[in-house]
């Protein structure tokens, strides 16, 4: 169970911080975040500005792709290059077009173009893709954009069933190992853009795309991960930051240990909101008495599979660790609740198939046994972006309290979840900070009160953080709120990005 700080939309999950360009941002102050962004002009940068792209057919009927260039390390621009991979659906009217609409669902490591071909550009609400283009950008390190690689499938099974809850030093010493060999394995396959794929690269990176596309400003949604990157765009360019929504957001300001402690207690907000509907539920495995105890009789089944891991189909086997995942994975959107009740219903039998299919759709492994580099851009970029939560076992297990007490269930296997970074083999290059954007228009920020990956809190502080944030709340359960069938919630970020009508401030709905 490798959770920590995989935040994406639920259209993904269940489908399968430096010193500013001088000349190239606009102006606008921020901390340190980037070393490697730190000494490039206007004229080094020209080049990439000025590209054409090459459009064509790829893929899904109407969807176009393209080749996008920008610098490896922004530092040396007229230095190595990396290749990103683009694709776009033209608005379709009727009315006017207004311009390109980026999206982008999160992870990190979220292929923005599958989003945008596999739902995004058909499934936005009409009136948005009427009027805009439906652009994504693979992030660097992510999918079609050179992606980073760490483990073949055998290897990144053997890591998945990894014992996250150790008992002994001997158990604590091989989750440790796991950890040294995951990073061992990305800089052996991807030492080339490992340094290279912070999210301030690729918030630089969104800034070429913009300017390629035509468009004097971003217009941008980023969902759950993605919305630190669209607010990490408007703390770069504030100037040329159009209307932004960021849905399910992260707060920046927080350190890494806190992040992840958040993040558990968030997990165990929706496993409660999961189990008072269970209970209620004539197929319900957990029991009908009480919420208190479909917990007690989770967490002992879990405590059993640690010790007798039980039969998943294709001489596979389930354990303590990937049942846990694929609970976590349900919990990103309440539509898949039923399925999780069947699951836990077979496994508790003694038949683990159930639980492991919804492991494998968060991991994003496919039938075959390979898997997407889903979880290799996730550490990579989460690793660059902040320093580690804790840099040894030691301090993992003097946190272990304090994540349980944040969630009984879910608490101790996160706790040592986030000690997956202490041993990256390329430095972080950003750190914990207030985003403010001042300069930027209008940002709307999205939360959902009962969100499992980003707490709604973090989305109260960020819209409270930036200079222009006014705050969109959605009084319920899962992962993100727009295009998930909110009417209150569409209809209000329709006409913010359609017309600029911003919500009025505390816009609850439900």
């Amino acid at each position: 169970m490798d959770s920590s700080r995989l935040l994406r939309t639920s259209a993904v999950a269940l489908a399968a911080f430096g010193l500013l360009l001088a000349g190239c941002t606009d102006g606008s102050t921020a901390p340190p975040a980037s070393a490697s962004a730190t000494t490039a002009s206007t004229e080094d940068l020209k080049a990439y500005y000025g590209q054409r792209l090459a459009w064509r057919a790829c893929g899904a009927p109407e969807f176009e792709c393209a080749t996008m260039r920008a610098p490896l390390d922004y530092a040396k621009p007229r230095g190595a290059q990396v290749k990103l991979a683009v694709s776009r659906i033209k608005a379709t009217g009727p009315g006017k077009r207004i311009g390109s609409l980026l999206v982008n669902p999160g992870g990190p490591g979220g292929s923005a173009i599958g989003y945008l071909q596999g739902y995004a550009g058909v499934g936005y609400p009409a009136p948005v893709r009427a009027r805009y283009d439906m652009v994504a950008i693979d992030p660097r390190g992510v999918a079609r954009s050179e992606p980073v690689q760490c483990l073949d499938g055998p290897q990144m099974d053997a890591y998945t069933q990894v014992d996250q809850t150790p008992d002994d030093p001997g158990e604590t010493e091989r989750l440790a190992t796991s950890f040294r060999n995951f990073a061992a394995g990305c800089a052996k396959r991807s030492g080339r853009i490992l340094p290279h794929v912070s999210t301030v690269e690729a918030a630089r990176d969104m800034d070429i795309l913009r300017a390629v596309l035509g468009d004097a400003r971003l217009t941008y949604v980023g969902a759950s991960y993605g919305t630190f990157l669209g607010a990490t765009y408007a703390e770069l360019f504030p100037s040329r930051t159009g209307r932004l929504v960021l849905d399910g957001a992260m707060d920046p300001s927080l350190p890494t240990a806190e992040l992840n402690r958040d993040q558990t207690a968030g997990f165990e907000t929706a496993f409660r909101s999961f189990a008072a509907d269970c209970v209620k539920q004539p197929d319900c495995p957990l029991g009908t008495e009480s919420p208190a105890r479909a917990t007690a009789l989770l967490r002992a089944f879990f405590d059993r599979l640690d010790a007798d891991p039980i039969p998943a189909g294709e001489d596979r086997e389930l354990g303590e660790s990937l049942a846990t995942t694929g609970v976590i994975s349900a919990m990103y959107d309440e539509s898949a609740w039923p399925q999780l009740r069947e699951a836990l219903t077979r496994a508790m039998g003694g038949e683990g198939s159930g639980l492991l299919a919804l492991a494998d759709s968060y991991y994003e492994r496919e039938s075959d046994g390979t898997y997407s580099n889903l979880m290799f851009a996730n550490a990579a970029v989460n690793c660059l972006d902040q320093p580690p939560a804790f840099t040894t076992p030691k301090q993992v297990a003097a946190a272990v309290p304090s994540f349980e007490k944040a969630s009984p269930l879910f608490g101790e296997g996160l706790a040592w979840a986030s000690l997956s970074c202490a041993y990256w083999p390329a430095k972080a290059t950003g750190s914990p900070h207030r985003i403010e954007a001042a300069g930027a228009p209008p940002i709307v920020v999205v939360g959902t009160t009962r969100d499992p990956a980003t707490p709604y809190k973090w989305a109260r502080s960020l819209a409270a953080q930036l200079a222009s944030g006014t705050l969109l709340t959605y009084d319920g359960d899962g992962h993100t709120a727009y295009g998930r069938g909110s009417d209150c919630i569409d209809t209000a970020i329709n006409a913010y990005l359609v017309d600029g009508t911003v919500p009025p401030t505390g816009k609850r709905c439900r």
